[in-house]
Parts: structure tokens; C-alpha cells; sequence
């Protein structure tokens, strides 16, 4: 993952793609930061996996995200624009997200899996869901679905 991102850092710079190299720089800084904070507790000396890589992408999208609505509603339509071009880019190195119909499926196999019967296993669910689904669903809405399926299994 490191190295997709670096090699599509340096086809910026030759490109000289401005938008698309900041965002990548961002990106670079954001995993140098979260190495040196993991060296700091005893982690890893290597540094943060692909999967944790790609929660922080998820992340940095979800930032964006909510910075853009923030921009719209205060009608700065050029940093809406902004924060999409970067959210685009992001998106590039992530896993398709998943449909739906697929992410309620993963829900309801993941429930079943884990026997889960109540509210109570609600972290339990969502640990697992993070762990086998990293990047490819928004964890704010499947905690919505996931206490709803929780809530009916009664």
C-alpha cells in the first residue's frame, strides 16, 4: 500500500498534478504520523499495516467529508469542490465499497457467526465487521443497522 501511494506521489509530481500531489502528501504524512505514534507505545518498528493504512484512509475520507457539508452549508462552493477532488483521490486506493444488500448480509452473517442476541454484542459485531471489512463500509451507518438487527433479534 505504501509503495502504490509513493509511486502515485511521484506520477503527481511528474504530472505536475498539484491537487492530486498535496492530497498524496497528506496522505504520506498522515501514515508517518501514525508510525512514530506506534513506535512511541512499543508497536511495531515496521510501521502500521496495509489494513490500518487503510482505516486511515477511511478516516481522512470521512473528515473530508464532513468538511465539505460544513463548506456547502457555509457556501464556500470552492472548498466543497476541494475536499471532493480529494476524497476522489483517496477513494483511489481503497477497496470498492461494498453494496447495500452486501453490507447487510456481512450484518446479519457476522450476528450469526457470533451468536450475538443483544445490544450487548454490539462491540463485539462492530470489531469484527471493522476487522474483516476495513475500508470498504462506513462504520457510522452499519452501527445504525447493526443496533437495529440487534434490537429485532429479540
Amino acid at each position: 500500500m505504501r509503495s502504490t501511494i509513493n509511486t502515485a506521489m511521484k506520477a503527481a509530481m511528474k504530472d505536475k498534478d498539484a491537487v492530486r500531489l498535496s492530497t498524496l502528501r497528506l496522505v504520506n504524512a498522515a501514515i508517518k504520523e501514525k508510525d512514530i505514534s506506534l513506535r512511541g507505545t512499543g508497536g511495531d518498528s515496521n510501521g502500521v499495516d496495509d489494513v490500518e493504512i487503510m482505516a486511515l484512509l477511511g478516516k481522512m475520507i470521512k473528515q473530508r467529508e464532513d468538511s465539505a457539508e460544513q463548506y456547502e452549508n457555509g457556501g464556500r462552493l470552492e472548498l466543497v469542490e476541494r475536499e471532493r477532488q480529494e476524497i476522489s483521490i483517496i477513494r483511489e486506493f481503497l477497496p470498492e465499497p461494498m453494496s447495500e444488500d452486501a453490507v447487510s448480509e456481512a450484518v446479519q452473517n457476522t450476528i450469526t457467526t457470533l451468536n450475538a442476541s443483544s445490544l450487548k454484542d454490539m462491540g463485539s459485531v462492530m470489531n469484527s465487521l471493522k476487522s474483516d471489512y476495513v475500508g470498504r463500509m462506513d462504520f457510522g451507518a452499519v452501527g445504525k443497522l447493526v443496533k437495529e438487527k440487534l434490537s429485532n433479534a429479540k
